[in-house]
């Protein structure tokens, strides 16, 4: 008896802490003729160790995990497996997050907010060896590669780096410094500075103001 015929779809694994969000994509992308989904999950360990036996494709990764950071999660899949894509998948705003997931080794960024054509035409574009962003993202990373490559601007939020980013989001969160420690696998003391370096680079005055702007920050992003 001959063996079955091997699928000649791309095989997809989705990486979302959201069940419901990530069922829905999972059906999108299922009802396409060229893509199926071969696993989904919200844990980025759950992620790596999906990735190791199920050998996808492609990853679509959110910037915020159950029990990580997508950025780290990015980096992590790069180390391991440098010829696999990812694409990041996500409401955080592009213009924060794009050039860091590019940074990390992401092949493509795209909103959740996006039209389906277009979540499909990423995930297409990046299947190819292709890096995908949006036009507005494309001009701004064309304009600092002119200017001298990319750099991080040296102010505001966008003047933070990945962790004190990771940071200063589980603060917007309502988590403590002892709970943030646990949760990104560090020390306490560690946290601590860089709660002190975001505090300087935002002109932040103290604690109070630092949560303040933090939530403040974190309820703008919709997390």
């Amino acid at each position: 008896m001959p063996a079955p015929a091997r699928s000649t779809k791309h095989r997809v694994l989705l990486v979302e802490d959201h069940p419901v969000t990530r069922e829905g994509f999972a059906q999108l992308i299922n009802y396409q003729t060229d893509l199926e989904v071969c696993g989904q999950t919200g844990s980025a360990a759950k992620a790596l160790s999906s990735t190791e036996t199920l050998r996808p494709d492609l990853v679509i990764v959110d910037i915020s995990l159950a029990d990580s950071n997508g950025l780290e999660l990015i980096k992590n899949l790069k180390s391991r497996f440098p010829e696999l894509p990812t694409l990041v998948l996500s409401t955080h705003d592009e213009s924060l997050y794009a050039e860091r997931a590019v940074r990390a080794g992401a092949s493509g960024y795209v909103m959740k907010q996006a039209p389906t054509s277009a979540v499909m035409t990423a995930i297409r574009e990046v299947l190819k060896g292709k890096l995908y962003l949006s036009e507005a993202i494309r001009s701004r990373l064309v304009q600092q590669q002119v200017q001298g490559g990319l750099t991080n601007p040296s102010y505001g939020v966008e003047s933070l780096s990945d962790r004190e980013l990771e940071v200063f989001q589980l603060l917007g969160q309502g988590q403590a410094t002892r709970e943030i420690a646990t949760r990104l696998h560090l020390s306490v003391s560690t946290v601590e500075t860089y709660r002190a370096h975001i505090k300087q680079k935002l002109g932040l005055a103290n604690a109070t103001e630092l949560v303040h702007r933090a939530v403040e920050w974190a309820n703008s992003q919709g997390k």
